[in-house]
């Protein structure tokens, strides 16, 4: 990478030396900052001239998810969204979050705690979405409830900036660029990890259904969903197979552990990011479960999701399952295979739940119990190799992020030479 003849100190710490004949600048002299407009969420409506939100800060925005008002109502041409904007998250917890606006609506408005800077290009941009501006706001923001970070705080941030228009968009045209290509190479090893959770349904779907004998003799099952299965299998009801038990409601949870409660199993705790772990008193007066049990989400938006429990109180909004003649782990499997029809199936007005009589009467496949090991060992050992895959793929993202952003930082501060 070239770099420029002559640097000099800037004067301030996370920004370093820069090129002699750069200046460091707060935001306010390069650029005027607006906050958005507070609409009242009763104006809201289907049709009408769309309004950012915090929530719609994205790259590119998704138009269709925002929100509306009316296109008659008066608001002044400062809450205007205009093409080279950015705009940035003042709010929640994704203060100082950017988006740039490269094309854009007719009309758009930015609603309240939502700002935008103009520029002519997109030089702005990438200097408030570098690394070291993002670890500034977050640095600099405060707040009890949530994080917050406000106009002046912005206003007053200092970024080094060449002296000319032309050196702005080359380096800004420069970042386009580059940054455009990492991402299509992370976009693509996003879609590589979709693959590999394909692949994995895959395996599961064919192991559960077919087994892993390939020469074996079939037999059609009579279920078109399932189709043929090896001859010697048996198959029937889940009625037979499997009993459930439902949640009951706790009267009262609480905060803090004690001697004899036991942890309330919310699904945010199943997927191991709770925002509160919640108590249960007497815990033998309702259902409790044990690491590896199959649960079974009964109402909300999982509903006919299967997961797997750790010890506690099951939730008044699962079931647990409760297995006669079957080997745990490949019930699991198959109820992973069984989930999609389940979930197809749910019923109620408002809040979905499951279906009783579509589980009750669903079809379950048995193996024989030593092939029901091996069908469980094969899944698990296929798992196990794709999931390295998935890890060093994740890896490689990690990475192309770190070099992206360690990318846009060298260049916007002038270590790194692109005109």
């Amino acid at each position: 990478m070239k770099r420029y003849e002559k640097y000099k100190d800037s004067g301030i710490e996370w920004i370093g030396e820069i090129p002699v004949h750069w200046e460091v600048k707060k935001i306010k002299y390069i650029s005027k900052l607006q906050g958005g407009y507070a609409f009242k969420s009763d104006l809201f409506c289907e049709d009408g001239i769309p309004v950012i939100r915090i929530g719609d800060i994205n790259n590119p925005i998704n138009w269709d998810k925002c929100k509306k008002v009316p296109e008659e109502l008066e608001i002044s041409d400062d809450f205007i969204l205009r093409q080279f904007d950015t705009l940035i998250a003042l709010s929640g917890a994704t203060t100082g979050k950017t988006a740039f606006i490269n094309t854009k609506p007719e009309y758009a408005y930015i609603n309240q705690r939502v700002a935008k800077v103009g520029f002519p290009n997109k030089l702005l941009y990438f200097n408030l979405s570098s690394d070291f501006v993002q670890k500034l706001i977050f640095l600099t923001a405060d707040g009890s409830a949530q994080e917050n970070i406000s106009n002046s705080q912005i206003e007053n941030l200092a970024i080094a900036i060449p002296p000319t228009s032309q050196e702005h968009t080359a380096i800004a045209d420069y970042l386009d660029r580059k940054t455009a290509q990492i991402d299509e190479l992370i976009a693509g090893k996003k879609r590589l990890l979709e693959l590999y959770e394909e692949e994995k349904t895959a395996i599961i779907n064919q192991a559960v259904t077919k087994g892993i004998n390939p020469n074996v003799p079939m037999k059609d099952s009579g279920i078109e969903w399932i189709g043929e299965i090896p001859a010697h299998w048996r198959f029937g009801r889940i009625k037979y197979f499997i009993a459930y038990q439902k949640g009951k409601n706790p009267r009262v949870l609480k905060t803090t552990k004690t001697e004899n409660s036991q942890i309330y199993l919310t699904m945010d705790y199943l997927r191991n990011n709770p925002k509160q772990i919640l108590f249960v008193e007497e815990p033998e007066k309702y259902i409790q479960v044990n690491d590896g049990d199959i649960l079974l989400l009964w109402d909300g938006s999982n509903a006919g999701e299967f997961v797997i429990a750790k010890n506690g109180v099951l939730s008044s909004t699962m079931a647990v399952l409760k297995l006669k003649n079957i080997k745990e782990r490949f019930s699991w499997y198959y109820f992973k295979y069984f989930e999609r029809k389940l979930q197809e199936s749910t019923i109620g007005m408002g809040v979905p739940h499951v279906n009783s009589e579509e589980l009750k009467n669903g079809i379950i496949v048995i193996p024989p119990p030593k092939e029901q090991t091996s069908i469980v060992e094969y899944i698990e050992k296929e798992i196990a190799r794709i999931n390295t895959k998935v890890e060093k793929t994740k890896k490689l993202i990690e990475l192309l992020e770190e070099y992206k952003q360690a990318l846009i930082s060298e260049v916007v501060t002038g270590k790194i030479k692109v005109v």
